[in-house]
Formats: structure tokens, C-alpha cells, sequence
């Protein structure tokens, strides 16, 4: 069960749940990856509820790490997602106002279109 305090969040993959939390080192990789210079600048950029799927990645990896998982990147982006990416969307849009609050995420973040 995810532990909403810690802005926590719950996906599963498969047979396999998992738990994504954005910690303080999380969120300074999320700094780096998207080479902004806050978290005002994280919460703008995530705020949009426009993100591409190589964002959702990102995201996805660096709170998997977050949660406990010891998984890197390559491993992340191989993992099957037989439901689809919706699920994979909802949690980090949970994720992601867990973490920043209710005005961080106004529109769940999804894959962008071409």
C-alpha cells in the first residue's frame, strides 16, 4: 500500500507492484534529466500535464528508484505494459501531485502526439 505522506504512489506492471515515490535525490535527477534549475521549474513543466513518452519514462524510472527499486533505465523502458500506458500515466499523475500538490497536476499527464 502506498504511503500518501511520502507522496507514494502504486503501479502495476504485470504480476508485479511497485512502489514510486520522488524523494529528494529523486527529484534532483528529475532536475538534471529535464535540465531545469528548481522544483518551481519541475512543477511548471509537469503542471502542463503535456508530457511526451520519454518524460514518462523519466519519471517512471526515477520514482521507481525512489520507491526502493533497484532498476535502471534500460530495464525500465523493457518492461511490458500489457494494460497499455494509461495505468502507467494515472500513477504518475498520483505521483506527481503526491509529491507537488493539487495544483501541480491540473490535467493527468499522458503521452504526447505527434
Amino acid at each position: 500500500m502506498a504511503n500518501k505522506r511520502r507522496g507514494e504512489a502504486v503501479l502495476t506492471i504485470g504480476d508485479r507492484r511497485y512502489t514510486l515515490c520522488l524523494t529528494l535525490g529523486a527529484l534532483a535527477e528529475l532536475e538534471d534529466a529535464f535540465g531545469v534549475q528548481d522544483l518551481g521549474a519541475l512543477m511548471e513543466r509537469f503542471g502542463s500535464g503535456r508530457l511526451s513518452s520519454r518524460d514518462l519514462l523519466t519519471i517512471l524510472a526515477v520514482s521507481l528508484r525512489g520507491g526502493g527499486h533497484e532498476i535502471g533505465d534500460r530495464d525500465v523502458a523493457d518492461l511490458p505494459l500489457h494494460d497499455g500506458i494509461a495505468p502507467v500515466a494515472a500513477a504518475i499523475a498520483e505521483l506527481l501531485v503526491g509529491t507537488f500538490g493539487g495544483d501541480a497536476s491540473p490535467n493527468p499527464p499522458g503521452p504526447q502526439g505527434p
